[in-house]
């Protein structure tokens, strides 16, 4: 009897609640959350359902740079990440071994981000977010990466915010760079104070270049970055000095008017004068080279040294027209860049751009001042440069400048004995015309 009973109460129970949560309204805020909880439950009973037929190696051994091992099915990491999925494709067809070697994410890590790609929920080790962003960014997985932005951002302190807004640069976590760049604006000297600060600056000096830009200078970048060039030695050219990144010629005529731009934040840019000569130097021609109007626009207003020199005697001009950065090379030059500066081989800017084939750039300098018959170590002139590379359009702007065809180098050799030597029918042609 009493059984009959508690049963009753309990279905009488059960029909009141289900009648109650009926007609109680639900909220916008509890309707998204029970969809989003609804797709993570859809999502891993679709995962976990194709494990039925999976079969063998239906599991993979994950092996860490720290050696550690763990387990995980192919099927989860093939429908969490395209990364995941890529890689055990080529595991497959390479039926070497079950054994997948991720050399660049530590056990613990590791560890933390299998357990979302199996849960779907966030970080349970916030002090490990900083870390998991960056495995969250490489293996695809922005689930997991909005999440540690969230996490790293409420744990930003005048000691994280510079390692934080470099970290949010470098892996492209947007959210995070706006709060790092907020936090740091609004603690800038207390942040300036802090060892992390330094170590910023000395363990990504790029990076953080991109980081101050953003802190010092509100306006928009219009200029195109481009892959930086190693500042390689002497080529084995007979004059070296010279190395080719590939490019194809400039053909956009660079700005050569002072533009009215924002200018820098006043107080920003003012504490930011306290970094060393030598990195706000550094930091110039770092942007010269990667072809940032902008940035370097602030490390001029920050009391960066137009004049200051790489360790192949280069400056940012030398830079600006070795990449072909007109606007760049136009905005060193409004502010007293030496035209004519020399590098170790003793190449001018002119030389550079002439080797590299940057026309619009050769205008440029020939425009200002500079010397269209300087030599460089083995007697070369700019003219020779673009001879012996083929460098027609270059070598057009450099006679139109007035450049000496006949001029020889330290070997006895005319741009036009080069240009023969090396095939270069267009600039055969263009030397020897009247």
């Amino acid at each position: 009897m009493f059984r009959r009973n508690a049963s009753c109460f309990i279905r009488i129970f059960v029909a009141v609640v289900m009648c109650s949560g009926y007609s109680r309204p639900v909220s916008v805020t509890e309707a998204l959350t029970v969809g989003r909880v609804h797709e993570a439950e859809e999502a891993t009973a679709v995962d976990l359902g194709a494990l039925l037929d999976a079969g063998d190696g239906a599991v993979v051994t994950l092996l860490a740079g720290d050696n550690t091992q763990l387990v995980a099915h192919r099927a989860i990491l093939a429908a969490r990440s395209a990364v995941f999925a890529g890689m055990l494709r080529r595991l497959t067809l390479e039926a070497s071994s079950n054994q997948l070697a991720l050399s660049d994410i530590e056990g613990p890590v590791l560890r933390q981000v299998l357990a979302h790609l199996y849960t779907l929920q966030p970080p349970q080790l916030p002090s490990m977010a900083p870390q998991l962003l960056v495995a969250a960014d490489q293996y695809g997985l922005s689930v997991l990466k909005v999440q540690c932005e969230q996490q790293v951002a409420a744990q930003l302190s005048v000691e994280t915010a510079s390692a934080t807004g470099v970290l949010a640069i470098r892996h492209s976590a947007n959210m995070l760079k706006q709060a790092a760049v907020a936090f740091i604006k609004a603690h800038l000297l207390s942040v300036m104070a802090t060892q992390g600060w330094d170590e910023a600056v000395v363990n990504d000096p790029q990076t953080f270049i991109e980081l101050v830009h953003l802190i010092a200078e509100t306006p928009t970048d219009t200029s195109t970055p481009s892959a930086g060039e190693s500042r390689t030695g002497p080529s084995s050219q007979p004059h070296s000095g010279h190395s080719d990144d590939g490019r194809s010629p400039a053909t956009a005529v660079p700005h050569t008017t002072p533009q009215a731009t924002p200018q820098p934040d006043d107080a920003a840019v003012s504490h930011l004068r306290n970094l060393s000569g030598d990195m706000k130097g550094e930091m110039l021609i770092a942007a010269a080279k990667e072809g940032s109007v902008s940035k370097v626009r602030t490390l001029l207003a920050m009391g960066a040294d137009v004049e200051a020199k790489d360790e192949n005697k280069r400056t940012a001009l030398h830079w600006a027209a070795a990449m072909g950065h007109g606007e760049v090379a136009a905005r060193l030059l409004e502010v007293g860049a030496g035209v004519n500066a020399r590098d170790r081989w003793q190449n001018t800017p002119l030389h550079l751009a002439a080797w590299k084939g940057h026309a619009a750039v050769v205008r440029l300098l020939a425009a200002s001042s500079a010397d269209h018959n300087a030599r460089d170590q083995s007697g070369s002139t700019p003219l020779h440069d673009a001879a012996r590379r083929g460098r027609a359009e270059a070598a057009a702007a450099l006679l139109e400048a007035g450049a000496d065809r006949e001029d020889r180098n330290y070997g006895g050799d005319t741009p036009l004995d080069l240009a023969e030597r090396n095939n270069h029918q267009s600039l055969i042609d263009i030397l020897r015309s009247s």
